[in-house]
């Protein structure tokens, strides 16, 4: 073996020397404590607790689909908006009839259009006739609105250290807006991978970013490819395939042994293409997710005591030294109890996955989807809980931290 001695000895002595330098560069600092430490203070604009946001323009895309682009309130103490990576979310803090709620949104936008002072994000959400907060968005939010929301949170994002360079986006119906804000991002030169999108829509009308997509396939054709997957009876446009997301689907274009994969979407797409991607047995490491809206129907979930389906228990709450004892459905999480009772629990991103709900719990039991629970062993083991993605099966009490 080869061994090269004369780069050993320099790194002996780059090593001796260490000491005496630090010690001058002491020796040379001024005696006052600096006012403000420049890593605290680019930590507190990569990752702000609140950011103060006003609507700066609403673009409808499709009969169901609104996207509203949101720059920072000058009249607040927010300036420059928080730097992202495509594929994170945001997580809106609004009031809606005297209730404070958060919901997550995926950034739709990409990386470089929210920096400098004329920055922006945008979301693009889907009307939910059943959903608490789009029907207010719809109805109430108008250029000018003004905005709370936290900084960009979320790992739905690629990592050359982690993930391999072609990334193979499973997506359907709003799941599409992380991989627009990859794809504007790649178009861009910002991002160095290549995107494979395949994009499951109910009909024709209704698919978002269509003609975008096609635009950005034709800046970058080596770097983007989007298929089209409808699962209307009648197919009209050039080169879709038709049903859903399957095995075969995937397997006829994408890379499957080179590729990594991202998966977002409403929750029955997501169950559907897990399945799918079962076949390939790929290794977790291998697949991301990202799963829209909350659990619709948390009964039909395995393991779920179908005998409390239809109780109600009493849920004492601790939080920011008020205690209070509000009503909570068995189907409904715990942190939606709270919600209603408009105790401003904290939350983010509302799937058990980011921990920022993280709660003890002093008695009682609760029912977590496996698929759900995103917490730590040791979390498990001292009585820890995610209120965002936990049930009440008996009455509860617990103490939970107070929010931003």
């Amino acid at each position: 073996m080869k061994v090269n001695v004369k780069g050993h000895i320099r790194d002996l002595l780059a090593f001796k020397g260490l000491v005496p330098r630090r010690q001058k560069r002491i020796s040379r600092a001024p005696a006052e404590p600096l006012g403000l430490d420049p890593m605290n203070e680019l930590a507190g604009q990569l990752h702000p607790e609140i950011q103060h946001l006003v609507i700066a323009g609403i673009r409808d895309e499709t009969r169901t689909a609104r996207t509203f682009r949101l720059a920072a309130d000058l009249d607040s103490d927010t300036g420059e908006l928080a730097y992202f990576r495509a594929g994170q979310y945001l997580s809106l803090k609004v009031e809606v009839d005297g209730v404070r709620i958060t919901r997550p949104y995926s950034i739709s936008s990409a990386p470089f259009e929210a920096l400098g002072a004329d920055g922006f994000y945008e979301i693009t959400v889907r009307r939910d006739g059943n959903g608490f907060l789009t029907p207010h968005m719809w109805d109430h939010w108008q250029v000018g609105t003004k905005v709370k929301s936290s900084g960009p949170c979320g790992f739905f994002y690629y990592e050359p250290l982690r993930d391999a360079g072609k990334i193979a986006g499973l997506a359907g119906g709003s799941g599409i807006t992380p991989f627009r804000s990859m794809a504007r991002e790649i178009a861009h030169g910002e991002m160095d991978a290549e995107l494979l999108l395949i994009y499951g829509s109910s009909d024709e009308d209704d698919i978002v970013f269509y003609d975008e997509f096609k635009a950005l396939e034709r800046k970058a054709p080596a770097k983007i490819q989007v298929v089209h997957v409808l699962s209307c009876a009648e197919v009209s446009l050039e080169g879709c395939e038709q049903g859903f997301i399957t095995t075969d689907t995937i397997e006829k274009y994408a890379d499957v042994d080179g590729s990594s994969f991202f998966v977002c979407g409403p929750q029955a797409m997501v169950r559907f293409v897990a399945r799918e991607l079962a076949a390939f047995d790929l290794p977790d490491r291998r697949t991301r997710w990202e799963v829209l809206g909350e659990v619709k129907d948390v009964t039909s979930s395995p393991g779920f005591p179908q005998e409390v389906a239809d109780e109600t228990f009493r849920l004492t709450v601790h939080v920011g030294g008020v205690t209070a004892e509000v009503p909570a459905r068995a189907v409904e999480t715990v942190l939606v109890a709270m919600e209603r009772a408009n105790l401003a629990p904290p939350s983010q991103c509302r799937s058990g996955e980011c921990g920022f709900c993280r709660s003890h719990l002093v008695s009682g039991d609760v029912y977590v989807r496996p698929e759900s629970d995103g917490r730590r062993a040791a979390d498990k083991q001292f009585g820890y809980i995610h209120p965002c993605s936990s049930y009440p099966i008996t009455d509860l009490e617990i103490s939970v931290p107070r929010g931003v």
